[in-house]
């Protein structure tokens, strides 16, 4: 049977691949996104936004402001042991859970997109086209073929990506609860082997997103064991979670999560979002950069469909250039920030620092995000 063909198949509809979904097919490509989740649903994220992606989503017909996100101007760092510091952000950002905002795109992508719930199974490249199958047992074909599916996927291993093959030690949890967080302040909060992210979003409802490394969380019975002993040593997160009330029956968790270097493309097949890079949570700035990856290639791609330039090979190496010169300084950046919080002395000397010359916060600040595009 003579499978369906399309212009763009886009595998993961996180934020990155809905928006390039709706980018591209707003200009009347035929594009096939396939999600193996249905929506709404949550996600392990920190759910704080730069502003800088504002005007691309409105250009795409979302408007996170008008659909209740919280404002977030100020930013307060504390270590293990109770020191902090408090800073205006230099852009600024907002609050908006991944449940609504993915839920958002979703709909503006249902719109002009084919959705499709499943899960992509193999891409395999034929002699002038890819063959997508799925676990249904669907195949698709295309030209060209997008992944946003994430940190990680089986994919990954099917291409034999480099850090695949690489254990690493990392592992995030989230939940909402109910708290009296200032709605205008994103805090982040250093504890030994980690840091934990909190912060207001829609409906009055606080997110907290922490990053650990097992090793710090697998000396604890439980995920509250560990918030309750561990995590507790930091003093602010001792009140927190003394007097938030969860919303979630149970904390979602999300492990085996890689900073190693990723390439952008991967066997002629586009990576979108993380799946691309992962830039440390700690700089709050992934689901901009999973914007701004597909507002890149989305770009790049209409100029190819147009005719400007019909140079498959050169479309790769420009996408790769333009992800390479926007994202590298920021990941480089949020690196050496992470090793300065997972160490002790290091993160107190710092936030002295950061408490006498106050003005270098929002320099290291800036490196970690980017300018506003459309």
């Amino acid at each position: 049977m003579q499978s369906e063909v399309y212009d763009l198949i886009i595998i993961g509809g996180g934020l990155a691949g809905l928006s390039c979904a709706v980018h591209l097919s707003q200009k009347r490509l035929k594009i096939l996104l396939i999600e193996r989740h249905s929506f709404p649903h949550h996600r392990v994220c920190g759910e704080y936004v730069s502003v800088e992606v504002l005007p691309y989503l409105k250009n795409l017909g979302v408007d996170p402001m008008a659909q209740g996100a919280v404002s977030i101007t100020d930013l307060q760092l504390t270590t293990p042991g109770g020191k902090t510091t408090k800073h205006k952000l230099p852009l600024g950002g907002f609050g908006l859970s991944r449940y609504k905002l993915d839920n958002l795109i979703f709909k503006r992508a249902g719109e002009t997109t084919t959705m499709l719930t499943d899960t992509a199974t193999s891409i395999d490249p034929m002699e002038d086209h890819y063959e997508v199958a799925t676990k249904s047992g669907k195949i698709f074909r295309s030209l060209f073929v997008a992944a946003a599916y994430g940190k990680r996927s089986l994919l990954d291993k099917n291409m034999d990506r480099k850090f695949i093959s690489k254990r690493t030690g990392w592992m995030a949890v989230k939940a909402h609860y109910h708290y009296d967080h200032p709605e205008n302040l994103v805090s982040l909060h250093n504890f030994e082997g980690g840091y934990c992210g909190v912060s207001r979003v829609e409906d009055e409802i606080v997110n907290a997103c922490c990053l650990t490394t097992v090793n710090s969380f697998g000396k604890s019975k439980s995920i509250e064991d560990f918030q309750r002993t561990t995590m507790s040593k930091n003093p602010y997160l001792k009140e927190f979670f003394q007097s938030a009330q969860p919303r979630f029956d149970t904390p979602l968790t999300i492990s085996q999560i890689s900073f190693e270097k990723k390439s952008a493309v991967e066997n002629g097949i586009f990576m979108l979002g993380d799946s691309a890079g992962l830039i440390h949570p700690l700089c709050g700035n992934g689901m901009a950069m999973a914007l701004h990856s597909a507002n890149i290639f989305s770009n790049l791609f209409l100029e190819y469909f147009k005719g400007t330039q019909t140079n498959r090979e050169l479309l790769e190496q420009l996408y790769r250039k333009q992800w390479h010169s926007t994202f590298s300084g920021r990941l480089k950046t949020a690196g050496w920030i992470q090793k300065i919080l997972m160490n002790n002395l290091a993160s107190n000397v710092a936030l002295e620092i950061a408490g006498i010359v106050p003005a270098l916060v929002p320099v290291v600040i800036r490196k970690t995000h980017g300018s506003v595009f459309v």
